[in-house]
């Protein structure tokens, strides 16, 4: 294995990496934002009313992008397991 496919793998792994986390991210982020404006707007400081939604809005979201997130991996991890038998070459 030469620089350029080490690079090539790392860069890969890195944009497979952000497909899984960045639609779950996303949606803790736009929830937590949502939340935060309405105690600014409202002046309800409760601490838990961030928690809560933000935790369920979360396990829906991988409940719903588990079976994009598992296709993901599973190709990135048969693209690897092709070149491991190739000899590293591909």
């Amino acid at each position: 294995m030469n620089e350029s496919e080490i690079i090539d793998l790392v860069r890969q792994a890195i944009l497979v990496t952000l497909q899984v986390g960045a639609p779950v991210m996303l949606i803790g982020l736009v929830v937590g934002v949502s939340i935060a404006l309405l105690q600014a707007l409202t002046q309800v400081q409760e601490i838990t009313l961030v928690f809560v939604p933000k935790i369920i809005a979360i396990f829906l979201s991988l409940f719903f992008f588990f079976p994009t997130m598992a296709a993901i991996l599973m190709g990135f991890m048969q693209m690897l397991a092709d070149r491991i038998v190739a000899g590293g070459g591909g």
